[in-house]
């Protein structure tokens, strides 16, 4: 799946608003409620211009006070019933809009969540922010800004042209003189708009993904001294960003002056050839005044219309963008019925054939087994398949061929939120969210009490230093646990997964990057959490399993050998000449 820019430009595609619609219709009534007010609207603005033209013509050319008066206050009785209309519908607009992106961006959230690892590899993070943030407001102006409001403008223009011919044709076709010019210009001004917002989202999405990986990944930059270079690229993006909004501004900037000099054409011939029929008494004063305000009524809706159009046109790109990634089918499936609430741990691999792109295997054929309650080993040079192994175990990825059974049976014939439950994994490189020690270890699972957090972290010899901490449980850990050290983290993560309870436990390189009194309590810990449960553990070090049950070497995708430490030692294979570098 692609999330790239690739949309079909139109400024309003039926099929997408009708999809927006189905989000529409828990509030329906909201909807029509902001619908009637647009109507409603449209019939009150056009009448002050006509009752302007009467008060001109009658009360006041013929020293009517009390029915000056009496008029004047239906006109200014109608201004404030139009202000409150008005306050009420852009009110109701904005909560209609709110409401509709607020589940939209839910839904693409839970979406989110369930996407296979796999479609994470190729999407850059800063291009789901895009989505899910950006892309999603453009929606909410759909209804708040566009939509609804492009029929008001509409409506209100109907309504003004059969007024003006009603009255007097005559202005009313001398009025509407530049409007094919108008027309003609509007229609340029969409079209060459149109392009230039697909460059501006496009160039938002490459640039909130360049930030995004480039601020967490500032360490490197700084320690290789490389902040130039990444200015430099960062500069060349930001420039084409600049650009592109550059464009939308220039189509801004040259069309609305053509507006009002339109407007100012039209408003001079009305005043020029008016006045004549005023004198000549074919027209009144009243009605050329009228006329007059009818004019700013006409030109300011087809302004506005422009801007309505760009308005939904980005909204229709955005929700394009958006209905890509809620049609993409990247999650694995969750189909089987059977509860791990039994399960012992006995687990075999048959045959098993995996690559992260299904035309590569990195995974040749692997075939082993371990019963409930023993520790396996994984040990082999870096890229050789160890984590592809545990990464097929917990369903983070699917396998291609074979099968990987649990108590003898298919993992896919388990529910898959019980199974990543009953599999628990330590990682190599420990993710913590910004949030407190408890939060971070219970990911905020409310079953999970604060006592049985206490406990795992005294199992794991983790305690003391959470209770050094400046609020202890509830110290807030920053961006990815920057306050912690790396071995502090690595305990965390062990106690996340052991609070789990799980029959399964995975390490996967657990004291690859500590120091030497990290890695003695991390060795602790892992002899206190895999007592009596099945576990995988992948080393470098070979010192920490040497009291597994089975190690198995992998070599390029292959088990080549495997049995116990004294037993590898003796074969002299592999196993040995990786012992032999490490010790000696």
């Amino acid at each position: 799946m692609s999330t790239g820019s690739s949309t079909s430009g139109k400024a309003f595609d039926a099929r997408l608003f009708a999809r927006l619609m189905t989000f529409v219709r828990p509030y329906r009534k909201l909807f029509w409620s902001c619908f009637a007010l647009t109507i409603l609207l449209s019939g009150i603005t056009v009448v002050r211009p006509v009752l302007m033209g009467h008060m001109i013509d009658g009360p006041a050319a013929h020293g009517d006070r009390p029915g000056l008066v009496v008029l004047l206050s239906i006109v200014v009785g109608l201004l404030v019933l139009e202000t409150v209309l008005g306050f009420v519908q852009a009110f109701w607009t904005a909560r209609l809009g709110l409401n509709v992106t607020f589940d939209l961006r839910q839904k693409l959230y839970e979406k989110i969540l369930n996407f296979k690892l796999r479609w994470y590899d190729r999407t850059p993070v800063g291009t789901l922010v895009t989505r899910v943030v950006s892309d999603i407001e453009t929606v909410e102006d759909i209804f708040s800004q566009g939509l609804l409001m492009i029929m008001g403008d509409i409506l209100k223009l109907v309504v003004v042209v059969v007024v003006m011919f009603a009255v007097n044709w005559e202005l009313a076709l001398l009025s509407m003189t530049p409007i094919p010019v108008l027309l003609w210009a509007t229609n340029i001004f969409k079209n060459s708009i149109a392009k230039s917002f697909q460059d501006v989202r496009t160039q938002v999405a490459r640039l909130n993904a360049f930030t995004q990986e480039h601020i967490q990944g500032m360490a490197i930059t700084q320690l290789f001294a490389r902040e130039e270079q990444e200015q430099d690229r960062f500069t060349a993006i930001n420039r084409e960003h600049r650009a592109a909004h550059i464009r939308s501004v220039l189509a801004y900037s040259i069309y609305f002056p053509v507006v009002e000099v339109l407007g100012a054409i039209s408003l001079a011939f009305l005043i020029w050839w008016g006045m004549g029929d005023v004198l000549e008494g074919t027209a009144t004063f009243g009605e050329l005044v009228a006329y007059i305000q009818f004019i700013n009524m006409l030109f300011r809706p087809i302004r506005q219309l422009a801007d309505r159009f760009n308005t939904l046109q980005m909204g229709m790109v955005g929700s394009e963008r958006i209905f890509k990634v809620l049609d993409t089918e990247e999650s694995i499936a969750d189909t089987g019925t059977r509860s791990t609430s039994a399960l012992r741990g006995d687990i075999a691999f048959e045959n098993v054939t995996f690559g992260y792109d299904p035309a590569v295997p990195v995974l040749h054929g692997i075939s082993f087994s371990a019963k409930a309650g023993e520790m396996i080993a994984l040990v082999g040079a870096t890229g050789s398949g160890k984590s592809s192994i545990i990464n097929v175990l917990g369903r983070a990825y699917e396998y291609q061929d074979g099968r990987v059974l649990l108590d003898g049976h298919d993992i896919r014939e388990y529910k898959l939120d019980e199974l990543r439950t009953s599999v628990a994994t330590v990682l190599q490189d420990v993710f913590l969210f910004s949030d407190t020690v408890l939060n971070n270890i219970t990911l905020n699972d409310p079953s999970i009490t604060r006592e049985h957090v206490i406990e795992a972290a005294k199992a794991v010899g983790a305690h003391a230093f959470i209770e050094a901490l400046p609020q202890g449980y509830d110290t807030d850990v920053r961006e990815r646990g920057s306050v912690l050290s790396t071995g502090q983290r690595q305990l965390l993560a062990f106690i996340r997964a052991y609070v789990n309870r799980p029959k399964v436990l995975v390490l996967d390189e657990a004291t690859s990057s500590v120091d030497s009194l990290s890695e003695q309590l991390i060795t602790e810990a892992t002899a206190r959490i895999t007592k009596g449960r099945t576990s995988i553990v992948i080393a470098h070090r070979l010192s920490t399993v040497q009291d597994a049950d089975r190690i198995l070497v992998v070599d390029k995708g292959r088990i080549i050998e495997q049995g116990s430490h004294q037993e590898l030692l003796a074969h002299g294979g592999e196993y040995k000449k990786l012992y032999d570098l490490q010790f000696h």
